[in-house]
Order: structure tokens, then C-alpha cells, then sequence
């Protein structure tokens, strides 16, 4: 029995199929040089599945017409030069491989195509990524563990003119004393070494 989970990336309810030339050079596919492409070989529906693998199907309700394995390479699945509705698909059946040429009804289609295999190969690139750094034994920092925090507190016997402090001297510095014992001196009036003002001048009687 076969346990994998099936999933399904994207439907296209109908896709066009047509027969490709030959390429005849290394710039690429051109649809125009299909034929006809209103009268496609083939009609039917299209899914992008992915299990441990992917692949890209082409079925209707009774059989299935091709399939093309996709992987991150890309190279099963190329756009023409002069058109976004229409690519070049690799198919393989029993070891041997054709290439047909694929049409999509709408661009928006055939952007959402696109967008299905971009998103399958950078999950998957991710995915061989990390099994790489497992490999290579990189520690991983899980995001559940609590940060490690400095413990500052002052320990049995220490003091804190004895702590270093950044940009400071290495003691800290006794505050300076206020000659005369106080502000107000030890009479109660103003002593020490606040000036006393003198007293202000008797006016003279006339």
C-alpha cells in the first residue's frame, strides 16, 4: 500500500498539446513554427502533482495522455521565444523521452504554471539546503529556547569599587567633604566656608 501524500499544486482544466520540430538552433523554441495552432494534437487537462517527487501530468477521465518529471534542475520545462501561452515540455514513458509543445487558453494561466514550478523549486532548495548544513553538523539555534542573559549581580564579597567600569576609573571615587562639618556649621548659623555677609549701614540721624 502506498502511504505517500498526493499533493496537488495546479489544475488547468484544458491545455493545448501540438507536435514540435526538431530545434533548429540553440536560441530556443518558436510556437509559430507549430503549424496551425488552433487545430492542437491533443486536448485535456493538466495537474502538477507532488508526492516524494514531482511531475506534470496531462489526463483526461479515463487515461493519461503524458507525464514529465520536474525537479529543480528546470530543464523539463522550457518557454518558446515569441509567446507566454506556450512551452516545451519533456515527457518520459518507460525510459524514453519526446518533447511536445504546450498552450495554455489564457496568460494567466500559464503565469500561474510558472509560479506553481518556481515555488515547488525553492522549496525543495531550501529543503536540500538544510539537510546540507545537517550534514556539515551546523548547530541549530531553536527559536523556543530563552536567551542566555549576563547575570550582573554583585557576588559574596564583592563590592563596587572593586567592578571596572567602562570609560571610568577602576575605584570609585569618595564624594568630597564640605569643610566646616556642615552647611549651616556647627552653631546653627552660617559657618564654615559660606561667607557671612556684612551687616548693611545704620542710617545717620539728622
Amino acid at each position: 500500500m502506498d502511504d505517500e501524500i498526493e499533493s496537488v499544486l495546479f489544475v488547468c482544466r484544458e491545455v493545448m498539446v501540438y507536435k514540435v520540430p526538431p530545434r533548429s538552433s540553440n536560441a530556443g523554441y518558436r510556437a509559430e513554427g507549430w503549424g496551425d495552432l488552433s487545430n492542437p494534437l491533443w486536448k485535456g487537462r493538466m495537474r502538477i502533482l507532488e508526492t516524494s517527487k514531482c511531475a506534470i501530468r496531462l489526463e483526461d477521465p479515463s487515461t493519461v495522455f503524458a507525464q514529465s518529471p520536474y525537479d529543480v534542475t528546470g530543464t523539463a520545462v522550457e518557454p518558446v521565444l515569441d509567446s507566454s501561452r506556450y512551452f516545451v515540455l519533456r515527457v518520459e514513458d518507460s525510459g524514453k523521452k519526446a518533447y511536445i509543445g504546450i498552450g495554455f487558453p489564457e496568460r494567466t494561466e500559464a503565469f500561474d504554471f510558472n509560479v506553481a514550478l518556481q515555488d515547488y523549486t525553492k522549496r525543495q532548495k531550501a529543503s536540500l539546503n538544510q539537510e546540507a548544513s545537517d550534514d556539515l553538523g551546523v548547530p541549530k539555534v531553536s527559536p523556543h529556547l530563552p536567551a542566555v542573559r549576563k547575570d550582573f549581580s554583585l557576588k559574596e564579597g564583592q563590592t563596587l569599587g572593586s567592578i571596572a567600569i567602562p570609560g571610568g576609573s577602576s575605584a570609585a571615587t569618595p564624594p568630597k567633604k564640605i569643610q566646616g562639618g556642615n552647611l549651616l556649621g556647627s552653631g546653627g548659623g552660617f559657618g564654615g566656608t559660606v561667607p557671612l555677609l556684612p551687616p548693611p549701614p545704620s542710617s545717620k540721624k539728622r
